[in-house]
């Protein structure tokens, strides 16, 4: 058994949403996500699954209303999909074990950084404070956090 999974119980205490953006490969309204403003040092987890996705140090600022960032903290974690609805061609991404539909990931990042943007939806992420990193079993993580 994996650490990190999806299951019916996790799901079941989502709030609305968290569901919609995860489940229903919904995307929260720009400018309204709880963690877009977030500069406090952690990680950012799948909701659903609890599986690492995104550290502080690795989030910017793109202006386009939601978290960014470069690039997830396990690449195994995060899936590449491509999703051609709505008329547009664009790379999904999804976490790996839980399957959620996280945002996507656009080739417009910060060039000396690897150029490219990871727009997340906060409602599919939970952020992890580096103080309780170690308690909560992220503490091999904690030389990818930093105070930004």
């Amino acid at each position: 058994m994996n650490k990190y999974e999806k299951n019916s119980d996790t799901i079941s205490k989502l709030s609305p949403e968290q569901f919609r953006v995860t489940q229903q490969n919904g995307t929260e309204r720009p400018g309204t996500g709880e963690y877009l403003d977030n500069k406090e040092p952690g990680i950012y987890v799948d909701i659903v699954s609890g599986e690492p996705l995104f550290a502080s140090s690795d989030k910017f600022e793109s202006g386009c209303g939601w978290p960014s960032f470069t690039k997830p903290i396990e690449p195994a974690y995060v899936n590449e999909l491509r999703d051609d609805s709505y008329g547009m061609v664009r790379i999904e991404v999804r976490s790996n074990h839980g399957d959620s539909h996280l945002g996507h990931v656009f080739p417009d990042g910060p060039q000396d950084r690897g150029g490219l943007r990871y727009c997340i939806n906060s409602a599919s992420l939970r952020f992890v404070h580096r103080n309780d990193m170690e308690t909560e079993g992220y503490g091999a993580y904690l030389n990818q956090v930093e105070d930004i």
